[in-house]
């Protein structure tokens, strides 16, 4: 039987039709030609597996089986997915879409502050069964929101000398910028630096600029700041002043905090990019614009090890800001009334609609039922103490903050750093350090973004910032 008919019965084209057609010669020694034969390739087509130890036809089977597994077949229909807030970015909404057509998909959602990015959205929430995608965690794996309500009054935000203890704090205690980190004789002690890091060979190597890079603050839209707490009613959109003392357990009133945002720094990237390039390797039938939703199989060594992995760069990025809130307050003679934290960049094991799935929420707060979080504004624009209403179609989540508007290249464009020190100014704000492309027009209003999603969270308390410091220009 010729090539031509072969590649008619569905013999696919390359090694397989090779092996097909090598094994012609012995086909015909054995008898079989004509219908019979063409009925046995048929057969072969259809179910390859089958003839896996075929004296003739294994190697041809075992060719067709790679193919098989070579091929993309989008789940149909989609997985059921919802979004909060009109207007959001297209390419953000379709990537989303997308994610929802993988095999692996069993819901999504997506968030009122979502924007571009890679594989999933930013403020995209995907649930899987069964795998983990590197890419829907994110390349800042297990970035973290952290609060701490001191038992200093607001009003030395206000005292010149006073407020500079407060800056001084902020630019000693902690480091900020990309590959910021500390000299060895200042390096920070923690007990995360004692768990296993021989997960995996690189991570053993990232271990040293890690323990360099323990309780730094990186760059981006990473900050630490001081503000006005408001416990409670008296601001639109917060709740009453009984649930916000529940929630907090403080009195109604007005509290100096300090509010900090990072993640897992150099080596929470390094563990993403390595991962993401394993899963990628492992599904080459993904299409282009899928490349970066490939996953890892919860059930296999490579899943087991990236799940292990992100769980350790988790306690690493609360240990940094363990580390910025312990050294800071210490240096002021400060305590600590109350704390609230949260993850966001990262995937949970949880049940939703009577199963069990893998949660991504890359930018997103975990906001099940009574959970509480932080979702901040900009540089210059107030944030929330919040507690979870537990939807069921956000996947218990809600936004990690107000989003962005426009890219980081639009927003150096657009504004000069005359204008965004005249909104600073308004609102009483003093920026330490900060990129332009960090200034609070590049970012979606927080109050329509908060107000997209009441059905997912309850403010409880009202962050407004005063002493902001991000990494430099």
């Amino acid at each position: 039987m010729k090539a031509k008919k072969l590649i008619a019965l569905g013999v696919p084209r390359g090694a397989a039709l090779k092996a097909v057609l090598g094994a012609m010669p012995a086909l015909a020694a054995a008898g079989l030609r004509g219908a019979e034969l063409r009925a046995l390739v048929a057969s072969l087509v259809r179910e390859p597996e089958a003839f896996s130890r075929h004296p003739q036809l294994g190697q041809a089977a075992r060719a067709m089986t790679q193919v098989a597994s070579q091929v993309f077949v989008p789940r149909e229909p989609p997985a059921p997915w919802r979004q909060w807030g009109e207007d959001l970015e297209p390419l953000a909404v379709e990537q989303l879409r997308q994610a929802c057509s993988l095999p692996v998909s069993v819901a999504g959602a997506l968030m009122p502050d979502a924007h571009l990015g890679y594989g999933l959205p930013i403020g995209g929430v995907l649930a899987t069964r069964g795998v983990v995608i590197p890419y829907a965690v994110g390349v800042d794996i297990a970035c973290r929101m952290r609060m701490s309500v001191l038992d200093w009054p607001v009003e030395v935000l206000d005292q010149p000398r006073r407020a500079r203890k407060l800056v001084q704090a902020l630019e000693r205690e902690t480091r900020f910028g990309l590959g910021a980190s500390f000299e060895r004789g200042q390096r920070r002690q923690h007990a995360v630096m004692d768990r296993d890091w021989t997960i995996t060979a690189q991570l053993r190597c990232m271990k040293d600029k890690a323990w360099q890079q323990l309780g730094s603050s990186g760059s981006g839209n990473h900050f630490a700041e001081f503000g006005v707490l408001t416990v409670g009613g008296g601001l639109a959109g917060t709740a009453s002043w009984e649930e916000g003392r529940r929630g907090l357990g403080l009195e109604p009133g007005r509290y100096l905090a300090l509010l900090t945002h990072s993640g897992s720094r150099g080596t929470g990237a390094e563990v993403a990019r390595y991962f993401s390039s394993l899963a990628a390797k492992l599904h080459p039938e993904l299409p282009r614009q899928l490349k970066r939703l490939a996953w890892l199989d919860l059930g296999t060594e490579d899943g087991q090890a990236y799940w292990a992995a992100m769980t350790l760069m988790g306690d690493y990025a609360a240990a940094n800001h363990e580390l910025i809130h312990a050294h800071v307050t210490e240096r002021l003679g400060a305590r600590i009334l109350a704390s609230v934290e949260n993850h966001h960049n990262f995937a949970w094991i949880e049940q939703h609609d009577g199963q069990q799935v893998v949660v991504h929420r890359k930018g997103a707060t975990p906001a099940g039922r009574g959970v509480l979080g932080v979702i901040p504004g900009s540089m210059g624009t107030a944030g929330y103490v919040v507690r979870g209403l537990g939807e069921p179609d956000s996947l218990n989540s809600a936004s990690h903050g107000a989003g962005r508007a426009m890219s980081r290249k639009a927003a150096r464009r657009l504004f000069n750093w005359k204008d965004a020190r005249e909104f600073l100014r308004k609102r009483r704000v003093k920026l330490i350090s900060g990129g332009l492309d960090e200034v609070p027009m590049a970012y979606k209003d927080i109050h329509e973004v908060m107000a997209a999603q009441r059905d997912l969270v309850e403010p409880l308390a009202r962050f407004d910032p005063r002493l902001v410091k991000m990494a430099p220009e």
